[in-house]
């Protein structure tokens, strides 16, 4: 098994300017100027450990490259790109579209290495050189509709890599699985009505978007039963989402049959996260990252490609980073999360009657799922 790894330092250079958080500096309002919350210093620090540990040593580097304006518009509408771009040539940059997504200038050309590289990773993977891979892109995606920006997410690289998948790998059947402590509504709404791709999306209820994720969204038209949802309660841990994982992502997973799982791989549901109440471990996404490995393998030849999302701790984002990353490839470094001892607890909280609700009513979902045509679609 060999492990593919895209990085590149523009990814760092995408700039979201002087915010106060989420919301753009504006002193004369009382707002003073600080720092976007989506800065480049958790994913900095992620690969400085990836290399420090000697892991990037053992794995296979991919060269980005910048995607297309048509793989863009495979996924978003011309008018939202030409929105991007627009913004993006602005001095001082601009929003993608829902007034806390900044554009920095030149972030047009650093949103396409992203899904580029994304892409790369996928056709290296479908092609047989690696096993499988992750990309640690920066801006994020998941939040990106057809038309709009959202959420810190200029364009959304996974569904751009999957239709890429789909017109040019021959990969017919793509499962997004999608661990971001946010809902990934806009690889949902891209993909909602159609029955090729499905969506998974693990994630806090009601965080963000406020009023989107809920089970009921299920799909539509020939879509039907192709979304699936599991919106837990603020609180959930390692428990309650390894559960989700063996009952309903897993299931979802085999009744699909998928040629290529794509996981939207946020980092914002560990406990030390600023932007989300759950409390995963760098452990939690060390044993839900085996579960995926193994259903890769089982599925799909092991194709199993990650891109980075969200996870704002720059001091934790890593040692989870790493710990995906280590089971991802299969093998271990000297490096030990340092703060696993003060996390231990946490990790050790058994499920809870709410959790069990929400999990359950998703695990009826699954039934929905029409099972593969033929195993020569797998």
């Amino acid at each position: 098994m060999s492990t593919g790894y895209v990085f590149h330092p523009e990814y760092l250079w995408h700039d979201t300017g002087t915010s106060a958080g989420l919301l753009p500096a504006h002193p004369t309002a009382g707002i003073q100027p600080a720092v976007h919350i989506e800065n480049p210093e958790a994913k900095r620090r992620a690969h400085e450990l990836i290399h420090a540990s000697g892991l990037l040593a053992e794995l296979v580097v991919i060269e980005p490259r910048r995607a297309t304006v048509t793989e863009l518009l495979r996924a978003h509408t011309g008018e939202h790109v030409q929105h991007i771009k627009a913004q993006s040539e602005l001095r001082g940059g601009g929003d993608a579209g829902d007034g806390f997504s900044p554009v920095g200038h030149g972030s047009y050309d650093i949103a396409r290495l992203a899904a580029g590289g994304l892409i790369e990773l996928v056709t290296a993977v479908a092609q047989g050189d690696i096993t499988n891979g992750y990309a640690l892109t920066r801006p994020p995606g998941h939040h990106a509709t057809a038309d709009s920006g959202m959420g810190f997410c200029l364009f959304n690289s996974i569904a751009i890599a999957a239709r890429h998948a789909q017109a040019e790998l021959g990969l017919a059947r793509i499962a997004v699985v999608d661990w971001d402590a946010h809902h990934g509504n806009g690889t949902q709404s891209i993909f909602y009505t159609d029955p090729t791709v499905l969506t998974i999306s693990l994630h806090q209820a009601g965080c963000f978007p406020p009023d989107s994720g809920w089970t009921h969204e299920n799909g539509a038209g020939d879509g039907l039963g192709y979304a699936l949802n599991v919106p837990l309660p603020p609180g959930s841990g390692h428990a309650a989402y390894l559960h989700a994982m063996t009952e309903v992502v897993l299931p979802a997973l085999d009744r699909f049959a998928p040629d290529l799982i794509l996981l939207a791989n946020g980092f914002d549901a560990g406990v030390f996260d600023p932007m989300a109440r759950q409390m995963l471990t760098s452990a939690s996404y060390r044993e839900m990252t085996g579960l995926l490995v193994d259903a890769a393998g089982q599925l799909c030849h092991g194709r199993l490609v990650a891109a980075h999302e969200g996870g704002y701790s720059p001091f934790y984002t890593p040692y989870c980073v790493l710990a995906f990353l280590e089971e991802l490839a299969g093998t271990t470094t000297h490096v030990i999360d340092p703060l696993a001892t003060v996390v231990a607890g946490y990790a050790a909280e058994p499920i809870t009657p709410q959790q069990q609700a929400v999990i359950n009513e998703a695990t009826q979902l699954v039934a929905g799922i029409r099972t593969a045509a033929s195993p020569a679609t797998r």
